[in-house]
């Protein structure tokens, strides 16, 4: 009953607050603020006795996984207050600091999102945010191994079902010809769209693009990322880890809005992100949210064209921006 009416309540104030906000995102807004009010339960144990005694059990998607429960995750790690970690396949080396780690989960699914245990879900109006550290992937995964002559660009790319329907934002063969042609001059390019068997699925579905022989015939000069894991030079224990050992030598990304953008978004440089759609465009996530995670420079392109115009210049050494 007292759920109930705080919820309620939550709402009548978003209401009054945000009425001009579309119904179908005011749902965000009512979630951040049930956050924000259940982390105060929190508020002597985590402010003055100070003792490790949180559990983050997690089970949603990869992107709200590294933009919201990973780095409270590190806060209290920092914090002191980290007892142990529960996620998903393949998240170990994630939660690299964490005491303890569990992989119990072997499907992600959209109902994990709303755990309304952690500060923030999903979107959010809000991303000045208490209880939240950047995790230092980068300076704890640099290695010897991954080194090339030219400097590394890594494409990081998907093809897979969105809110329900067809992919919408994604590198075609026509875009990925022109970025390829342009790139591959200058840098080694590392092409990344991960394989099912190598990722904890989640709801989506990850159709074929049939650009791996294409790459193959058409840019040999390119390296395919599931080429280097099946050599793994680095004796990575999957493929994430793996991921975390490539991206953390590279210092150029261009990827695709969702789990790919944001992890590509932990390693500091230059991330230019193609994201044709979503909530993400209303609460300005790529602006608010994802500099955070390293002080890497987002890149916000709406369209192919947009991804041949930041690429060029900011990817091309005869620009001034990417000195």
């Amino acid at each position: 009953m007292l759920q109930t009416l705080f919820r309620k309540a939550i709402g009548l104030y978003v209401r009054l607050r945000y009425g001009s906000v579309a119904p179908e995102l005011r749902w965000f807004y009512k979630d951040t603020i049930r956050c924000k009010l259940v982390q105060a339960k929190y508020l002597l144990r985590d402010y003055i006795f100070k003792k490790p005694y949180k559990t983050l059990d997690f089970s949603g998607e990869f992107a709200p996984e590294l933009q919201f429960v990973l780095p409270f995750a590190y806060w209290h790690h920092q914090n002191g207050t980290l007892k142990n970690t529960v996620s998903s396949r393949y998240t170990r080396e994630l939660y690299f600091f964490s005491p303890q780690h569990e992989e119990k989960y072997d499907t992600r699914t959209n109902e994990g999102n709303y755990n309304f245990e952690m500060p923030r879900i999903l979107y959010s109006q809000d991303y000045d945010m208490d209880k939240w550290a950047p995790v230092p992937l980068k300076a704890h995964y640099q290695n010897s191994v991954y080194r090339y002559d030219k400097p590394m660009v890594v494409v990081a790319n998907r093809y897979n079902s969105e809110w329900g329907g067809p992919p919408i934002s994604y590198f075609g063969l026509d875009l990925l010809d022109f970025m390829f042609s342009q790139l591959k001059e200058h840098y080694t390019v590392i092409y990344n769209r991960p394989r099912p068997q190598n990722i904890t699925m989640d709801n989506s579905d990850i159709y074929d693009l049939d650009e791996f022989d294409w790459i193959a015939r058409t840019h040999p000069e390119v390296v395919l990322m599931e080429d280097l894991f099946r050599e793994n030079r680095g004796q990575a224990h999957n493929f994430n880890h793996f991921q975390l050992q490539l991206y953390a030598n590279a210092d150029k990304f261009i990827s695709i809005h969702g789990g790919t953008a944001t992890l590509a978004s932990y390693f500091g440089g230059t991330n230019l992100i193609l994201s044709k759609q979503g909530p993400e465009h209303h609460f300005h996530c790529f602006q608010k949210l994802y500099p955070q995670f390293s002080g890497a420079t987002i890149l916000h392109a709406r369209t192919d064209e947009e991804v041949k115009q930041y690429l060029q210049a900011h990817f091309l050494p005869t620009s001034p921006a990417s000195v």
